[in-house]
């Protein structure tokens, strides 16, 4: 039995259980229940009596799942092949529903909607205000010739400081410098838009890390006057690392300071912060100047000096970023601090302050916490690679158009050596809001315990030890603990100051699939 009340509930509150400190379920016999007709979240099932040799598709029949994924421009869907799931894409023709196909039947006006849907999703955010793209429309307009007049600009200084008196020497002088500082340009370019999302979500791990490439490209300029002749390949090379650690910098700036303003005083925070970065870049020039005219008269020394103080003035550098980002209490709800925050409240019925989650989060150099834990949770989209249950593939057959979200479980290779580890996974669906997103996690977070829980009692527990009963009661019973929870959850997470608007996902996280109603 899991409970010796029947009217008890599977979860109970940890501060009114006097045997453990979370909630258990503890699996029963698998012939000891009768086949239980409904599974909320990851299913609404009603094949009764059903074995699970009756479930398994034939291996050369393909059936479809309601589920479909629009990314990239292409529309794919999950079908169920044997005991496999299989992700493919499929022709908007064969789909009567306007609601899922592309509405391009000419080649040439395809790879034109292919082509703007990339250069959207290149440039654009995915959720702005109607006027960003005015806003956009004439900030393009602005760097375009702004950075033509410092091209011209910067051949003139050529020509002034008299690097070749000819109208040929100035300009490859010019060219040369402008092909150094534009791949360092386009690097960027490419750097933020594949990293978008990760400054939000990742932001002290990208920031430390580009850092240090900040740090590795002033040893790399250090190294010209050794080989003058690689002169423009050493600055192209020290650019682009400048260039990305620049972008870095500016695009996680404003979410730092948001941290600091406590009274939304970011424009404030933003000034203060500029005259500190004047200031302390004016002290450190001092400090260069005084360190060279105190060896002005030894030049042999003098030449050495830079590389001799470069390991030394770098190594604190990295030490101040590294300190001051440990400090930096963020109050932005991500994948990994709503874990922390989840986990936390279902032991102790609290939520962390920011300044606690921060210091458990710490900077990540080694990737997310939660990814190395037993039965670690993923946000996303099903992996075709990764084994799944073949009953829990049967009951995404039925699933909800009611529900936000399912939850299932798999079992994918990680790491270099590609060892299997089992984890649980959160397909949220695209209307969902962030009051969804907590719920899921929320609910998972219960089912993680209770599965750590048992897996204590029986060495370690895999889901091929599951029957469909035994996920059934799983996740209706941690469905409705989430649901009951939510409400003083989210009461306390405000109370803590966290801004429980918006979670923000990283870039696979934020892939969301369809509910085809059509295939009901």
């Amino acid at each position: 039995m899991h409970s010796t009340n029947q009217s008890s509930r599977l979860f109970q509150y940890p501060c009114k259980s006097t045997s453990t400190q979370y909630p258990i379920f503890i699996f029963p016999k698998f012939s000891s229940r009768k086949f239980v007709k409904s599974l909320r979240t990851s299913i609404d099932y009603k094949q009764e009596g059903a074995s699970k040799e009756d479930l398994v598709v034939p291996s050369n029949v393909a059936r479809r799942l309601p589920i479909i994924i629009k990314k990239s421009g292409k529309v794919s869907r999950y079908f169920i092949k044997g005991d496999s799931l299989e992700l493919l894409c499929v022709d908007e023709e064969e789909d009567d529903s306007t609601s899922f196909c592309l509405g391009l039947d000419d080649g040439f006006w395809k790879l034109i909607g292919l082509t703007s849907s990339a250069a959207k999703d290149f440039f654009l955010p995915k959720q702005v205000s109607d006027n960003y793209i005015s806003y956009v429309k004439w900030k393009f307009l602005h760097r375009v010739f702004s950075s033509a007049l410092q091209v011209l600009a910067t051949q003139a200084m050529f020509r002034a400081i008299g690097i070749g008196q000819s109208r040929s020497l100035a300009s490859s002088a010019a060219f040369n410098w402008i092909l150094k500082d534009g791949l360092g340009r386009l690097s960027r370019c490419i750097y933020t838009a594949s990293l978008a999302s990760a400054f939000d979500t990742n932001l002290k791990r990208v920031r430390f890390s580009t850092s240090v490439l900040f740090s590795l490209s002033i040893g790399v300029e250090l190294m010209t006057p050794v080989f003058p002749q690689y002169f423009l390949l050493l600055a192209s090379i020290a650019n682009i690392a400048k260039q990305i650690s620049l972008s870095c910098y500016l695009a996680t700036g404003s979410a730092v300071h948001r941290s600091f303003a406590v009274a939304d005083n970011l424009g404030e925070v933003s000034a203060k912060a500029q005259i500190q970065t004047v200031c302390f870049d004016n002290l450190g020039l001092l400090l260069a100047v005084l360190l060279n005219m105190l060896f002005q008269h030894n030049q042999r020394l003098q030449a050495c000096l830079p590389f001799v103080l470069y390991p030394i003035f770098s190594t604190f550098d990295l030490l101040g970023i590294y300190q001051g980002l440990k400090h930096i209490n963020l109050q932005t709800l991500t994948k990994d601090r709503l874990e922390i925050i989840l986990e936390r409240w279902i032991e102790f019925r609290q939520v962390p302050s920011p300044a606690e989650v921060s210091k458990e989060e710490g900077i990540g150099l080694l990737g997310s916490r939660g990814s190395k834990r037993v039965w670690p949770i993923r946000i996303g989209c099903l992996d075709p690679k990764a084994q799944i249950p073949t009953l829990l593939m049967m009951a995404m057959q039925s699933l909800c158009s009611d529900d936000g979200y399912f939850i299932t479980m798999e079992l994918s290779s990680q790491g270099f050596r590609r060892i299997p580890k089992s984890g649980i996974v959160i397909c949220l669906r695209e209307e969902a809001n962030s009051v969804d997103v907590i719920t899921s996690l929320l609910q998972t977070c219960y089912i993680r315990k209770s599965l750590g829980a048992n897996r204590t009692k029986r060495s370690y527990l895999s889901f091929s030890d599951l029957t469909l009963q035994d996920w059934t009661l799983l996740t209706r019973e941690s469905k409705r603990a989430a649901r009951d929870d939510f409400i003083a959850l989210n009461k306390q997470m405000q109370e803590q100051g966290w801004i429980v608007k918006n979670v923000l996902l990283s870039a696979e996280e934020q892939i969301r699939y369809i509910f085809d109603k059509n295939q009901l």
